[in-house]
């Protein structure tokens, strides 16, 4: 807003400057260069809202660069009311009684940055800055935490829907390490008991086999001499994998049988344990695999109507692990956990080919939580029981009580498995490389004492085998190196110091 009087210099300001370019000659050059030297720094002025500025010094005109931006009026000689009236930015200019050029002060008008630096500071308690960048807002500072500055893009996204700026930065630990644990117990029990007997009637030619395994070949070679080669020869196949086989031959009118009882059963446990350990930062994703991979072959289409190619793709089985942390306020840490166990299972494969593809057992879990640092949290649950039995027997015979018992083969087998997952979550901080210490750290070279008198092959190996650390019979502790020789000779013995540590003289 411009009154009558500021109109009026500002006509005279112009006619006057008119005539001194009349005035002046023709080959004369007139330098402009702008008043850095009276910038008065960046107003903010929130959008329909207003801002009362006070000068140090009196002022007698106030001009403002765009009316439709801003609005100026002023309240005394000293204090100017500024109102915000459209998103943009201008400048207000000062004048003194005398025209003299007081300051250039920078007007943008924005969104409401005041009653969000409010906002802020009451709901999250944190050291955020917000400030007006055209029709944008802003975010400055150190938060301690990503959530956090997640809330505060939030809040700042109802002043300014889409136009907010995340300049925030992270102050507080972000590293997390996880330590897992994978136990896994698999129980196996198998039992088999089968029963086979070979029959053969001496006098009517009567011959017959019961059991596992039986076969009818033919006789190419008449292997029983009487001339004819087109009668089968009847066997039992080969008893395996059986802890105990007992035979005895029976004389039951006139037929001579053959029994024979094989017997197995078979116990076992398995024990799986893996304790991997990974360091991550906040909103990251880390893994860890302990396994190995396998080729599976792929067919690529065929160029050409050609043969297809044969590509090999390499699939990862084993433990693995894969963790996304996220450090939330207070030290609460929230995980996003995605571990898997998987073995190869040759029972599950395909042949392509003449290409034998195995299978996998897998078994995984996806689950989020949160926790303290130092917590734990278990994923138990994870169980697997398989059960499968087999009877094979003689038709009818096989199914008469008790006495079928003689004509059947029976087995049957149980696994079960059970796996119990172990997470433990821990906020780190990186250490000073001299506070790190390696297994190496113990095993030095030995001196010439320790080598040729006592054997140890290196400063760690002790002369007592109950006691591996102990310190040097030298007086040197684990790790010291013997003092170094003098220049140009070699280090000498003192033999009263060896009679005194070794309890003899050289």
């Amino acid at each position: 807003m411009l009154t009558r009087t500021f109109k009026g210099a500002l006509l005279g300001a112009s006619i006057g400057f008119a005539a001194l370019a009349a005035a002046a000659p023709a080959s004369a050059q007139i330098t402009v260069s702008p008043a850095d030297d009276v910038a008065a720094g960046e107003l903010a002025v929130p959008l329909n809202k207003s801002q009362v500025l006070r000068t140090d010094r009196p002022f007698a005109k106030a001009l403002i660069g765009s009316p439709e931006i801003a609005d100026v009026l002023p309240l005394s000689d000293s204090s100017l009311y500024v109102l915000g009236k459209k998103m943009g930015t201008t400048s207000l200019t000062l004048y003194d009684r005398n025209n003299r050029l007081i300051a250039v002060v920078d007007v943008a008008v924005g969104p409401d940055v005041i009653s969000l630096k409010r906002q802020l500071s009451e709901l999250m308690g944190e050291n955020v800055g917000a400030r007006i960048s055209n029709d944008s807002i802003v975010l400055e500072g150190i938060v301690s935490s990503g959530p956090a500055a997640d809330r505060a893009v939030q809040l700042a996204e109802t002043y300014a829907p889409g136009k907010v700026i995340n300049l925030l930065s992270i102050g507080s630990a972000q590293q997390v390490m996880l330590e897992v644990r994978f136990s896994e117990v698999r129980r196996g029990a198998f039992k088999d008991l089968g029963i086979s007997a070979g029959l053969n009637g001496s006098n009517n030619g009567f011959g017959g086999v019961i059991g596992s395994g039986a076969t009818l070949t033919p006789d190419s070679n008449d292997s029983d001499g009487d001339g004819d080669k087109d009668e089968g020869i009847l066997r039992l196949g080969s008893i395996t994998d059986a802890f105990g086989i007992f035979g005895r031959v029976f004389h039951i009118a006139g037929l001579d049988i053959n029994a024979t009882l094989n017997a197995l059963e078979r116990k076992g446990v398995v024990t799986t344990l893996a304790e991997p350990t990974l360091v991550a930062l906040s909103g990251e994703t880390a893994s860890f695999l302990a396994g190995g991979e396998f080729p599976i072959p792929v067919a690529q289409s065929g160029s050409g109507g050609g043969d297809a190619a044969i590509s090999v793709q390499f699939k990862q089985f084993g433990v693995s692990l894969a963790f996304t942390p996220t450090v939330l306020a207070d030290g609460v840490i929230n995980m996003e956990v995605a571990p898997e166990v998987s073995a190869i299972d040759v029972s599950a494969g395909v042949t392509i080919n003449n290409i034998r593809v195995p299978g996998l057992q897998t078994r995984r879990a996806r689950t989020t939580v949160e926790l303290r640092d130092g917590e734990s949290f278990a994923l138990a649950g994870l169980i697997r029981r398989d059960f499968s039995d087999t009877v094979r027997q003689f038709p009818i015979l096989g199914s008469i009580p008790i006495i079928g018992t003689l004509f059947r083969s029976t087995s049957f087998q149980k696994d079960d498995t059970e796996l119990v997952i172990i997470v433990t979550p821990r906020l780190v901080r990186p250490v000073r490389a001299a506070q790190m210490k390696a297994p190496t750290d113990r095993a030095r070279a030995p001196d010439e004492v320790d080598l040729f008198l006592l054997g140890r092959t290196d400063s760690a190996v002790g002369v007592d085998p109950t006691r591996p650390t102990q310190p040097s019979p030298a007086g040197r502790p684990i790790g010291e190196m013997p003092p170094a020789a003098p220049p140009g000779g070699m280090a000498t013995l003192d033999p009263s110091k060896l009679e005194k540590d070794y309890g003899h003289a050289l």
